[in-house]
């Protein structure tokens, strides 16, 4: 006999749920948010109950019941660059098992943006939030304290008391390419970046503090442009670059996009990578390995960093205790062709 529906929409509830997998509603609903109380072979009844009746958890009700909703924001700055739909997809589909709903929002590296945005889905009462670096506006960083919702951030790290994050170091990473290319016989080596948000700046902090400690840093080496991240101007900055006196002998680009632009410039103008000069990256790309040379860059593991940042912020909705509350994920320099 099939269970009764809400006699108000027709809709399969969760007591309809409970009593097809023959448990109890408060035991169906720690199930579906996956609190590891509820053994196995229940939660595999639930389950089942689930796709027999097809039923699809109300957010609304949820949220009343719970104090606060089934979803979850996530806060990135652009949706343009891969390095981004890694990371949300991996939080996503982390989350999403656990009976969570994803809350994009896109900020474009804009604070007045990321204030707007957050105001807004705070209205909604989410269980959590993961946000992108440590880079908010005051009125962000206030919104986020006082709304009492977890929350972890991502891409970067902290060591301060409460303050929960899975990254790794960008300034480690930029201080091991550089050392990479001082290993192999370079002196004039240029950084080039776009965009200029945080987390390029420590990378251009890292390259600094190496080309100092070898007495090898001059300005007329960094090239800046705030433009957004691009092929298109990793063409660009390498014809400028390489026609700079006295000329470089390598060119650590802050980006893989900007990296491939400049190969695809350097065989278009004749120019011999890595020879006449070395040219590397950073986040290894979709397309770096393919390229001609393929691209010398640092790997970055971002499905990974979504994935532990969506685990950690699944403990701390769930009133579990969180240690370590900070994540090294590490990097990885990965050597090609093109250095």
């Amino acid at each position: 006999m099939s269970p009764k529906r809400s006699r108000a929409t027709g809709r399969v509830t969760l007591a309809d749920v409970a009593q097809a997998a023959n448990v109890s509603p408060i035991t169906a609903s720690r199930a579906l948010r996956g609190e590891r109380s509820v053994a196995a072979e229940l939660v595999a009844r639930v389950q089942a109950a689930v796709q027999r009746l097809g039923y699809v958890p109300d957010p609304a009700a949820r949220a009343l019941a719970s104090r606060h909703g089934t979803q979850v924001a996530l806060l990135v700055p652009a949706l343009s660059n891969a390095l981004f739909v890694d990371l949300v997809e991996a939080a996503q589909r982390t989350l999403a098992r656990a009976g969570y709903q994803t809350l994009i929002g896109v900020t474009h590296y804009d604070p007045a943006e990321e204030e707007q945005i957050l105001r807004g889905q705070l209205l909604h009462r989410p269980a959590g939030m993961l946000v992108t670096g440590f880079d908010h506006s005051e009125a962000s960083r206030a919104l986020i304290a006082a709304s009492g919702v977890p929350c972890v951030h991502l891409m970067e790290m902290s060591g301060a008391a409460g303050v929960y994050s899975v990254g790794f170091s960008q300034q480690q990473a930029s201080i091991a390419m550089t050392r990479h290319l001082l290993d192999r016989g370079r002196r004039r080596i240029a950084f080039a970046a776009a965009q200029l948000d945080p987390r390029t700046m420590q990378r251009l902090e890292g390259w600094r503090q190496t080309m100092r400690e070898h007495g090898l840093h001059t300005p007329t080496l960094e090239w800046l442009n705030p433009a957004p991240s691009s092929i298109g101007l990793g063409g660009i900055l390498f014809e400028q670059i390489m026609g700079q006196h006295p000329p470089v002998d390598a060119i650590f680009f802050c980006n893989d996009d900007l990296a491939q632009g400049a190969l695809l410039a350097a065989l278009r103008l004749g120019i011999r990578v890595p020879e006449r000069v070395a040219v590397c990256g950073f986040n290894d790309l979709t397309g770096s390995d393919q390229m001609l040379p393929p691209l010398t860059t640092v790997r970055t593991p971002r499905a990974e960093m979504g994935a532990a940042a969506a685990e950690m912020l699944l403990k701390l909705m769930r009133g579990v205790a969180v240690d370590p509350t900070c994540i090294d994920v590490g990097f990885e320099l990965v050597v090609r062709g093109s250095t």
